[in-house]
This record gives structure tokens, C-alpha cells and sequence, in this order.
């Protein structure tokens, strides 16, 4: 019983789709590493910078006062000071990168499309060709048909 379900398992993990599923995940965490800071990093500061400094990390809204006055100047300070925050920069931030995660993945896609469609689209190699006295279908390669035993030579390739 034991033995048996240990076949099963090692086959159930061993299937293409499911190390293929492995390595998406792996890849996928990897990559939202890197719009994570694409976001945090290179795209939010200028769009602070046209909206005259503001920081959307920073945009909060306090619901509730923990020991402090009610007034804080940056959302670790009113998290320090236990108030209850609604942090609506922050869900901002992941809206973005949210739709950028999105574009790059219908980029990929687009991409790996296209390139199976131009491999669909290329023509099969010729391996064959007619007889050119009884009309069979031979290896581009025959001298001689094997069906009426015509010679080839004297018959046009064209045909």
C-alpha cells in the first residue's frame, strides 16, 4: 500500500506539467521582484514628481487613534502609534503593479504566439515528387519509379 502510493507520488511529480508549474511559480515570484521595484522605484517617483511630491505609500487615512494625537505626519508613524490606518496608496501601488505585470505577461504571450504561428506557417519541406509518365506520387530522391519502372532522368523536376 505504502509502496504503491510512493509510485503514484513520484509519477504524479515527475509529469511534465507539474515541473513546468514549479518553474512558472519560481519564475513568477521572481519577476514580481522585479516589478515590485520597477514600480517602487523608477515609475512612482516621476509620477510623485508631477503630482508635486506626493508619495502614494504614504497616502493613508487614520480611522482610529491608538495612543497618539490623531495627527500623523507618515504611515509608520501611525502604525507605530497603533492607530488604525485605511492605506489607500498602497493598494494604488499594487493596482499598478498590477497592470504592469499584466501588459508584460500579454506581451510574452503576443510574443510566443506570433513565433508558433510563423513555425505553422512555414512550408513543409518537399521530400516528394510526381512521376512524370504515370502520375504516382515518389521520393524526390528516386531515379527510377517504382510503379511503371519509368526512367526519371529524361522527366523535368518541375513537374
Amino acid at each position: 500500500m505504502v509502496r504503491k502510493f510512493g509510485t503514484e507520488l513520484r509519477e504524479f511529480l515527475m509529469r511534465g506539467n507539474v515541473i513546468d508549474l514549479a518553474v512558472g511559480v519560481v519564475i513568477g515570484g521572481a519577476f514580481g521582484t522585479i516589478v515590485k521595484s520597477l514600480v517602487d522605484d523608477v515609475i512612482m517617483p516621476p509620477i510623485g514628481l508631477l503630482l508635486n511630491g506626493v508619495d502614494f505609500s504614504e497616502l493613508f487615512i487614520t480611522l482610529s487613534d491608538g495612543k497618539g494625537t490623531g495627527d500623523y505626519a507618515t504611515l509608520a508613524a501611525a502604525q507605530a502609534a497603533g492607530a488604525v490606518t485605511l492605506n489607500y496608496g498602497l493598494f494604488i501601488n499594487a493596482i499598478i503593479q498590477f497592470m504592469i505585470v499584466g501588459t508584460a505577461i500579454f506581451m510574452l504571450v503576443r510574443t510566443v504566439n506570433k513565433l508558433h504561428r510563423k513555425k505553422e506557417e512555414e512550408p513543409a519541406e518537399v521530400t516528394t515528387k510526381e512521376c512524370g509518365f504515370c502520375f504516382t506520387e515518389i521520393s524526390i530522391k528516386a531515379h527510377r519509379c517504382p510503379h511503371c519502372t519509368s526512367q526519371l532522368d529524361n522527366v523535368s523536376d518541375a513537374q
